[in-house]
């Protein structure tokens, strides 16, 4: 079974948790091992979440299957659209269509409006995945992040 649970302020230190761990064991293949870290610290860390939640509109949710936090997502609610800034299942559960339930879950909290998203140009499985969802590619951007890292990625909108 597939629930979902707000993530509240009591919460905030294990998503980071978590995150990170997906964080360092999923982007290893695609990004140096510096960036990842810079990555995780500046927009995947306790303080980054926290200010997220706080201060520019995001909200967080934990995917659970059968009891065990699988995964996270984190949103965004802009004027036009439902910004995706976030969707991670931990590796033990990919491939089981946990992405795609959850896309659902997204889809209802967009309330109709369009859902739209970044994603690494490197990144093919979920590209294709996003593909399957509907998304198609309507920009591409390369963003400087800080300390000479940067993130090369198309924007999807479904």
């Amino acid at each position: 079974m597939l629930t979902y649970q707000k993530v509240e302020k009591q919460n905030i230190k294990e998503l980071a948790g978590l995150a990170s761990a997906i964080w360092h064991e999923y982007w290893t293949c695609l990004l140096p091992f510096e960036q990842i870290d810079y990555m995780v610290e500046n927009f995947q860390s306790e303080n980054a979440i926290k200010n997220q939640i706080e201060n520019e509109n995001y909200t967080y949710y934990f995917i659970i299957k059968d009891g065990e936090k699988a995964g996270y997502f984190g949103i965004s609610d802009k004027v036009d659209y439902l910004f995706l800034s976030k969707l991670y299942i931990k590796k033990e559960f990919r491939h089981q269509g946990l992405g795609t339930e959850a896309f659902k879950k997204i889809k209802e909290l967009a309330n109709a409006k369009p859902i739209r998203l970044t994603v690494n140009k490197q990144n093919l499985n979920s590209i294709k995945a996003y593909e399957k969802w509907g998304f198609k590619t309507i920009d591409a951007v390369i963003t400087d992040i800080g300390s000479g890292f940067v993130m090369d990625d198309y924007i999807m909108e479904v």
